[in-house]
């Protein structure tokens, strides 16, 4: 098990000392990131914490998935690697055709 953990449902006024502090508690916090939309600044609901060891993520996810933060309950479990986007031109899934009939004859 990797130590860097995702966070989900976090309160969107959730900052990332906050974010910090939570996870402290449960052993030495190398980051903490809120992931905020690129085009408003406001957070996504979701974030990132990187523990310094394996066992410190196991006591963070055991102690935290599940409870409440502001009302929200939150979701803490290892982080899956980020798959790799597809980018730019080249075709494929975002603009197919199909199910429209209006021009046939």
């Amino acid at each position: 098990m990797g130590s860097k953990l995702y966070v989900g449902g976090l309160p969107y006024a959730t900052t990332e000392s906050q974010l910090t502090t939570l996870f402290a508690t449960h052993g030495t916090v190398e980051s903490a990131r809120v992931i905020a939309d690129k085009f408003t600044g406001q957070s996504r609901g979701f974030g990132f914490v990187e523990m310094s060891t394996s066992e410190e993520a196991k006591a963070a996810i055991t102690a935290l998935n599940g409870t409440q933060l502001d009302g929200r309950s939150l979701t803490v479990n290892e982080a899956k690697p980020q798959e790799p986007r597809s980018g730019g031109g080249g075709g494929g899934g975002r603009f197919g055709g199909g199910g429209n009939d209006r021009n046939r004859y």
